[in-house]
């Protein structure tokens, strides 16, 4: 049987995309065919595959690192949060139904199936698949329909090591923790550990890895340090919170400032990595109206929820804000639509026709088949590869055409996503955005976003190589869960 290994988490956003990447960047630099799966996803960042699929955003860089193609087996179920109840199940790439917590269970059994079956053909295609789990494998509530954590270990016969962010501090206590909550037969698979984003002497920490091993049995795999200014494609919105804007020094003589409206539902949000990316270019997250003034360009990103989102911006006096600015205006898939004159969604909220911001001829209609695709086009004299997931029919009545959107003055809109990678139509939007705010600021003309992913996924790589002990890795990949010492206290 090919190799294997389930790389979970203490928590959310513990790290455990990063060290899944890394793990396979690691790895096809030591000429391992191997491939990246994660059974079951929750997350708004998604893209598109060749074939026209949906998978989580993270699935995506993964395969990158792995220099693979991704493809629907990679992310088999995705599911896509509309509100605080219910949310869309994406299966196999495709819209299934959308579901409340209590209708998903009804699911889970059919799912996991196919789950199981997507790992199966990417083992019978690659040396190694190197899964990564969902939130925390003791969430003790969630444990008797699991997919992607220990339910999917115990299916396909995983080794499984937790990954905790000493960072955010606990991380002796939930590595610990995570061990204890479990019944006998989960345990035998947790096979040790890895702390991620460890700042300061690792002797300092040797002293607590030594008892943790004592009270578990488990070695600790090694100790990752923190690397400042090493983002990749986030999975959810947590990690806006820790997300910082870019520090580069502009090219030019001046700045520019971003500000991208942080939506109750912001999805794809990853859309404006590729700004932070450009040097002197100043992106921050913000909720507020008064957070706009100085702004040379307000994005308004994607959306699950358009019309509820909508709604919040008026509430929050940030729609009236947008409306009466004098300045760049960039609104991407949802946002876009949210710029038109009506939103007529019978599908996606229900609520029938509702005004938008008027700051675009457009009218959007949502319909129940989702639009999945990979377009291609020009804009500023350059190509432009980009990709598109939404319900939203947008028919533009007039502006000039940008992309598969429009422009009028000082406001653009399109559904696509991915647009802003590509570095020539970037450069150009840029510099046109800065003469139109009055800024004397210069896109660097040699950034590349491609090239500095690279960078980021080799850095990774190089963190695996240089600081966890990869020949017992190795040997959990080639060999299965080792003989482990249970503790006694599971719950289930």
């Amino acid at each position: 049987m090919t190799g294997a290994l389930l790389v979970a988490g203490t928590t959310s956003d513990a790290g455990k995309s990063v060290v899944t990447a890394g793990i396979c960047r690691w790895l096809v630099r030591q000429g391992v065919r191997v491939a990246p799966f994660k059974a079951q996803n929750m997350s708004l960042n998604s893209f598109v595959t060749a074939e026209g699929a949906e998978i989580g955003r993270a699935q995506e860089v993964q395969a990158r690192a792995c220099r693979l193609e991704p493809v629907a087996d990679m992310n088999p179920i995705l599911l896509k949060p509309g509100s605080d109840r219910r949310s869309q199940v994406v299966l196999m790439g495709e819209p299934l139904t959308d579901v409340d917590a209590m209708e998903y269970g009804a699911l889970k059994d059919f799912l996991r199936e196919q789950a199981l079956a997507s790992l199966d053909r990417l083992r019978a295609a690659y040396d190694v698949v190197i899964c990564e789990g969902a939130g925390s494998p003791a969430e003790i509530n969630l444990r008797r329909g699991d997919i992607a954590n220990m339910g999917l270990a115990r299916a396909a016969g995983l080794p499984v090591v937790v990954v905790g962010d000493i960072d955010r501090g606990g991380v002796f206590a939930a590595f610990y923790g995570t061990v204890a909550l479990l019944d006998a037969a989960d345990q035998a698979h947790v096979s040790g550990f890895i702390v991620n984003k460890f700042r300061g002497a690792v002797e300092l920490l040797q002293p607590g890895l030594d008892t943790l091993r004592r009270l578990t049995g488990r070695p600790t795999y090694g100790v990752l340090p923190w690397l400042d200014g090493l983002w990749l494609d986030v999975e959810d919105s947590l990690a806006l919170d820790n997300r910082k804007v870019a520090t580069h020094r502009p090219y030019g003589r001046q700045s520019l400032r971003v500000a991208v409206v942080r939506l109750p539902r912001i999805s794809n949000f990853t859309d404006l990595d590729a700004l932070a990316a450009e040097p002197g270019v100043l992106v921050r997250f913000v909720t507020d109206p008064g957070e706009l003034d100085d702004a040379d360009l307000v994005v308004l990103p994607g959306s699950r929820a358009t019309v509820s989102d909508l709604a919040w911006l008026r509430e929050r006096g940030l729609a009236r804000a947008v409306q009466e600015r004098r300045g760049p205006v960039l609104g991407v898939c949802g946002g876009f639509q949210m710029l038109g004159r009506t939103i007529d969604d019978p599908v996606e909220s229900g609520a029938g026709t509702v005004p938008g911001l008027g700051l675009l001829p457009v009218e959007v209609r949502f319909g129940r088949s989702k639009v999945l695709g990979r377009p291609e086009g020009r804009a500023y004299g350059h190509p432009v590869r980009a990709y598109e997931i939404h319900h939203g029919v947008a028919t533009v009545t007039g502006g000039e055409p940008f992309l598969d959107g429009c422009r009028v003055g000082d406001v653009w809109g399109t559904t696509w996503h991915g647009a802003l990678e590509n570095d020539g139509f970037r450069r150009a939007f840029l510099a046109d955005v800065a003469a139109r705010a009055g800024r004397d600021f210069t896109p660097h003309p040699e950034t590349s976003f491609a090239a500095l992913r690279e960078r980021h996924l080799d850095a990774l790589g190089d963190l695996v190589e240089r600081h966890l002990d990869t020949a017992a890795l190795m040997r959990l990949i080639e060999q299965g869960p080792p003989a482990v010492p249970l503790l006694s206290g599971g719950l289930l």
